[in-house]
């Protein structure tokens, strides 16, 4: 896997030196999954964030009428999704399906902790990414709502 890639797509790791980012990809694994494919299902625990370098993966949740999803997020390279399951044990609230084969970089809940333990300055430095990226997706949501009434 590149760290130079992952740099280049995503800005929370510019200023990551070598070691840093040689540190940060030992807990993670690069993978393609081809178009149409479910990365997990709203109800899953398959925990883990996904850093996209190439592709689209869509974001949907199911309403109440009878098995039907509303899209609420597309998301392409240098985006990361999914990033609330490292903190938490609950189920997915969401299910993701890729719209293109994606290309990504996949960190699990378990090597989260295992790198916060043995990293914590990385881990830090990704939490905040992390914490300001979903910030950013909630103050898009609330102007969507709003532009409704």
């Amino acid at each position: 896997m590149s760290a130079e890639l992952l740099k280049s797509k995503f800005k929370c790791f510019h200023d990551f030196d070598a070691f840093d980012m040689n540190s940060l990809l030992k807990f993670c694994e690069q993978v393609t999954i081809p178009e149409s494919e479910t990365l997990w299902a709203e109800g899953s625990v398959d925990n883990y964030a996904a850093f996209i370098l190439e592709g689209k993966i869509g974001i949907k949740k199911q309403i109440e009428y009878g098995g039907k999803h509303v899209v609420v997020g597309i998301y392409t390279a240098g985006s990361v999704v999914g990033e609330l399951c490292l903190l938490t044990e609950k189920p997915r609230t969401v299910s993701a399906i890729t719209l293109d084969s994606t290309e990504m970089v996949v960190l699990h809940n378990h090597k989260f902790e295992e790198m916060i333990q043995d990293h914590p300055l990385i881990g830090l430095r990704l939490l905040k990414y992390i914490f300001l990226s979903t910030s950013q997706r909630l103050t898009k949501s609330y102007e969507r709502i709003v532009s409704m009434f």
